[in-house]
């Protein structure tokens, strides 16, 4: 019964068309925020009844979006959500690379060029012996002749960031885990678009390895911010309340954050 409506939603299912019915003014229907999990990922999304008469799914600019029939009960509902959670996780991984690649301003991998690490512009300088990151003179140094491509030039630095991320990040965690009374398993690395971490009820942290971009703060926020997952896994207001416990100012410094 549920994967036959799933399938005569998705037979008919047009992004934009879908979108421009999600948002028209002549109906409005009731509709409310769930949570549920899909592959150790905790996904929101908007749950719609209508009078539509089979299980739609829309993915656009705030997540996922579920309109059922009035008739349909949550259980049926988030049984199809788990029928297609692999394809809902793909479509709103794909949504979230478009919207990074619209907004992502240009950077230039050459001698001389800056590149925001830790909060502050620092020089990529080739020549160097070894690829190194000085913060005291606010260089990265990058074993590179001059004649490098940019792709060179990329990989080499994005590669030394990534191995300064790793043992920032585990200082980090190890810092806020016990304030927290929590403790995670394991870390990994993360190049997500417009995801900057995630964690799982074994204690898997993902954090995004771009955030080295970023200043210290805003860096802990999102380190704080997942491993509150690990006493919520959810978004509710005993979570939100969880990170302000930590850190008050956390809606300020969540706000400095852009897509990854």
């Amino acid at each position: 019964m549920i994967l036959n409506l799933i399938q005569q939603a998705f037979d008919w299912l047009d992004e934009g068309t879908a979108l421009q019915e999600a948002r028209s003014p002549s109906q409005k229907p009731e509709s409310k925020l769930r949570q549920i999990t899909l592959c150790n990922q905790t996904v929101a999304y908007q749950f719609t009844r209508s009078k539509r008469r089979t299980i739609g799914f829309i993915v656009g600019t705030h997540g996922l979006a579920v309109r059922a029939p009035r008739w349909t009960t949550v259980h049926e509902v988030e049984a199809a959500i788990q029928e297609k959670s692999g394809w809902i996780l793909k479509k709103l991984y794909e949504f979230e690379q478009r919207q990074v690649h619209s907004h992502r301003p240009q950077m230039l991998w050459a001698d001389g060029a800056n590149i925001d690490y830790l909060g502050e512009p620092f020089i990529m300088h080739l020549g160097a012996l070894y690829t190194t990151i000085d913060p005291d003179q606010k260089r990265i140094w990058i074993a590179l002749p001059s004649t490098a491509s940019e792709t060179q030039i990329q990989e080499s630095v994005q590669s030394a960031i990534q191995r300064a991320a790793r043992l920032l990040f585990e200082v980090r965690l190890n810092h806020y885990a016990p304030l927290l009374g929590v403790q995670w398993s394991s870390l990994k690395l993360s190049n997500a678009g417009g995801r900057w971490g995630s964690a799982t009820s074994n204690g898997v942290i993902r954090l995004n390895w771009r955030l080295m971009h970023y200043r210290l703060p805003v860096i802990d926020y999102v380190v704080v911010h997942e491993l509150s997952h690990l006493r919520h896994m959810n978004h509710s207001p005993q979570f939100w309340e969880t990170v302000e416990s930590i850190m008050p100012n956390y809606s300020e410094l969540k706000k400095e954050l852009k897509p990854s």
